[in-house]
């Protein structure tokens, strides 16, 4: 195991990582603990009860949330005709067909952040599976980045829209904003988030659906939320 540093261990010893703390607790040491150079990014990660192997188990969706991430996410936009100039009206970064296909798949070109497609580009995209599938990046109808509404779509992103979704150890992982948001921002970030996670659980879902929950910032350590004081579960 690597050694930790020493602003990482001093962190760890404001608090007690065996605790499952509140929403606004969890929140305040999140920031407290932040102490990099930069303004490190917060993460929740939820750990599911339910099995993604499993099609009627899975997990995904899409969140705008309140205070936005923090971050300026590039956009590129698949669509042609009306639509490549309404995209490119809404402040895309990127807009384009066959030839973004293309430039893609044979320089190995990765300068956006986001996806988003019409449903006619959907053949072209679908080449870019392999591609953009580990990497997050696929459009999808589910999470809102298939659309004919390029506007709203593109928007919506640049506001701070994330997406979550149930990974390969059924666990879900998804930023919530910067340290430098402080305690309630970030709590009402994570509220929205974690409530549109629970909106979204599968019928096929048994037991305890959110198993575990842990906020950390970039390079700070984790700490546990009580996952039973997390909204209506």
């Amino acid at each position: 195991m690597p050694k930790r540093g020493k602003t990482y261990r001093s962190s760890v010893a404001e608090y007690d990582k065996t605790q499952q703390y509140d929403i606004d607790e969890a929140m305040e040491l999140v920031t407290k603990t932040a102490k990099a150079k930069f303004d490190e990014t917060v993460e929740a990660h939820f750990r599911m009860g339910v099995d993604g192997r499993h099609a009627d188990q899975q997990i995904r969706g899409a969140i705008v949330l309140p205070h936005g991430t923090g971050n300026t996410k590039r956009v590129l936009v698949f669509a042609k005709g009306p639509k490549a100039t309404e995209a490119e009206e809404a402040g895309a970064d990127y807009v384009g067909a066959e030839e973004m296909a293309q430039k893609i798949q044979k320089e190995g070109w990765f300068e956006f952040d986001a996806v988003i497609a019409t449903p006619d580009m959907m053949g072209v995209v679908g080449r870019l599976g392999k591609l953009l599938g580990p990497k997050g990046l696929m459009p999808n109808p589910k999470s809102g980045t298939v659309t004919m509404d390029v506007a709203k779509a593109i928007q919506e992103t640049k506001a701070g829209k994330v997406e979550y979704r149930l990974d390969k150890t059924n666990i879900i992982h998804c930023p919530i904003g910067k340290a430098s948001f402080g305690k309630e921002k970030l709590e009402e970030n994570f509220n929205a988030l974690a409530q549109a996670i629970i909106k979204a659980k599968p019928a096929a879902a048994k037991g305890q659906y959110m198993k575990s929950v842990v906020v950390a910032s970039t390079m700070g350590p984790g700490v546990k939320i009580n996952p039973q004081k997390i909204g209506a579960q």
